[in-house]
């Protein structure tokens, strides 16, 4: 999950840009950057960290340029850098690209790419992009990134421009894309322009009126024009929505709170946690995290301690049910308050795996640490890049959920539940026990999880039933057995 957000205007762009950017924070801080169409060239700027470390880095720069692209990153490939952080560019520097989503072809794509003499800086899936629209770019930026997008798999939203061809291309497959217009009244005084953003709460200042582009679909924005096109350039028509909301309402998506917001990001937080780590045609999980832990198959280890506290302790206990079930190793569950205050056996034989959301619960990290002190594999799973637990573990896997605002645990709990069937399946592969066409069948079950929760959570009057039958239950008994012994709990 990231935030993305491109200008054309007549108004300098950077302003504009660093505040949508800070409205879409939540949606990734571990890098920030932006492109702007300078004399001749992009004048980019990025920074690791948040986006106040962006805006320290360029106020005493002069940016009068008024088209522009801006990115909050939430790593997926790559760790939180400054090489790694958006805009991305080609080999010229005349082409950028910002992106939300993960591109699960990119090694591919990277090795066709070297190929053909272009290099790469960074270790992100984004780089090929552009050097990918490169190879097509003949003047026409429209046509170079339908031609390129075609061979792109993965779930994408873009938004790409270039010094020949000063317009913004929008792209949306999977993640939200939405691209407004506004005549220049009623937007704090900015001036006629478009905009594109994966967050409405991003362009609210400055237009209410939008387009929600649908999957393959891309926009062409100009500075007073917005045409859309599908995936075979052919037009389509849409309906702009006008949008009532307030910012607050905004920044919860029009969710009467972040509780509900959270339970319906659930399909886009499964499938970001998912895509990306497996290669469904080979039957194999790709989990490069993991790399040094697994060099000898495992066979390093006679069994796995799970440990958490919460709402994650349950998903350890899934895992405890998959991993057994998948592999030949003994698999413990600990709470981590408890762990922490007995004397484990843990040596250099114990693969250790911790949950936790924040990455900060205290005991959790005071039982990764004892843990490790003993001679232990420390794994975690985390969802806050950069945490401590997940600078202190020896490899850590990332559920990419955004911030987690309300107070009961949703969309963090069903990521940790994706990745422990895939942490169970790399260890099934590794050690023998799970075949490739094994591996194929339940990865195939894992990525239409996704659209699943999505059919569920559409069915609005049936939601509404089950809450007018059970509201004024005073008691509820849950029932589980086997690994629906921890969902009752």
């Amino acid at each position: 999950m990231c935030g993305i957000i491109g200008y054309i205007g007549n108004r300098p762009a950077t302003p504009l840009i660093i505040e949508g950017l800070k409205r879409m924070e939540y949606r990734g801080y571990d890098s920030a950057g932006i492109a702007l169409h300078g004399d001749g060239e992009f004048i980019i700027r990025r920074a690791q960290g948040k986006i106040k470390v962006l805006e320290k880095l360029i106020e005493a720069d002069e940016l009068p340029w008024t088209v522009g692209v801006g990115h909050t990153r939430w790593a997926t490939h790559g760790v939180p850098s400054e090489e790694n952080a958006h805009p991305h560019r080609d080999d010229t520097g005349r082409i950028v690209v910002v992106q939300n989503g993960i591109i699960e072809n990119f090694l591919n794509l990277k090795e066709k790419l070297r190929g053909l003499g272009h290099k790469f800086s960074s270790q992100t899936d984004t780089e090929v992009i552009p050097h990918l629209i490169a190879e097509y770019f003949d003047g026409d930026l429209k046509e170079a990134v339908l031609k390129a997008i075609a061979e792109l798999k993965g779930a994408f939203a873009l938004v790409v421009t270039s010094i020949d061809d000063p317009r913004l291309i929008a792209v949306r497959m999977g993640p939200p894309m939405i691209v407004g217009r506004s005549d220049g009244t009623n937007n704090n005084g900015n001036g006629e322009c478009t905009l594109a953003a994966s967050d409405i709460a991003a362009v609210l200042d400055y237009t209410r009126d939008v387009y929600f582009l649908d999957d393959e679909e891309i926009a062409v924005l100009d500075h007073d024009t917005i045409e859309i096109f599908n995936f075979d350039g052919k037009p389509v028509d849409k309906v702009i929505t006008h949008i009532t909301w307030n910012p607050i309402q905004a920044q919860k998506s029009g969710y009467k709170h972040f509780m509900q917001k959270e339970i319906f990001q659930q399909p886009e937080t499964l499938r970001d946690t998912i895509l990306g780590r497996f290669d469904l045609e080979a039957g194999e999980i790709i989990l490069d995290e993991l790399s040094e832990v697994a060099k000898d198959n495992y066979a390093n280890f006679n069994h796995v301690l799970m440990t958490a506290c919460g709402t994650a302790w349950h998903a350890c206990l899934v895992g405890k049910y998959l991993i057994e079930r998948f592999s030949d190793l003994r698999v413990e569950v600990d709470y981590g308050s408890e762990l922490r205050y007995r004397d484990p056996k843990i040596d250099k034989h114990t693969l250790v795996v911790s949950i936790s959301q924040s990455g900060e619960t205290a005991d959790t990290l005071a039982a990764a640490r004892g843990a490790k002190e003993r001679g232990g594999t420390t794994v975690s799973i985390c969802n806050v890049v950069g945490s401590t637990i997940a600078r202190e573990s020896d490899a850590v896997i990332y559920t990419h959920c955004g911030p987690e605002i309300g107070v009961a645990s949703t969309k963090a709990f069903t990521a940790q539940l994706a990745v422990a069937v895939l942490l169970a399946l790399h260890i099934g592969r590794k050690t023998g026990k799970v075949s490739n066409d094994k591996c194929r069948e339940i990865l195939q079950d894992l990525i239409e999880i996704p659209q699943h929760v999505r059919t569920v959570l559409k069915d609005d009057e049936q939601l509404k039933g089950f809450s007018r039958h059970y509201k004024n239950k005073q008691d509820f008994l849950y029932l589980g057995r086997g690994i629906n012994y921890p969902i009752a709990l």
